[in-house]
């Protein structure tokens, strides 16, 4: 039962020293990824088009 005091007490230190971020990191974060997600995208449905264009016009 000692052991699972101290484990607690040690978790439950350890919470507080975590910094949570703001609505703004989030937001900024959230930003972030959308757009770098997008660009990716748009560049591999680029690749994609340009290979299948390319593979269609060997084939015929």
């Amino acid at each position: 039962m000692n052991k699972f005091k101290t484990y607690y007490k040690n978790a439950k230190d350890e919470l507080f020293k975590v910094i949570f971020p703001i609505k703004e990191q989030i937001r900024s974060a959230y930003l972030s990824v959308f757009v770098v997600v997008t660009v990716i995208t748009l560049f591999l449905a680029l690749i994609d088009t340009v290979m299948s264009l390319s593979l269609s016009s060997v084939m015929n």
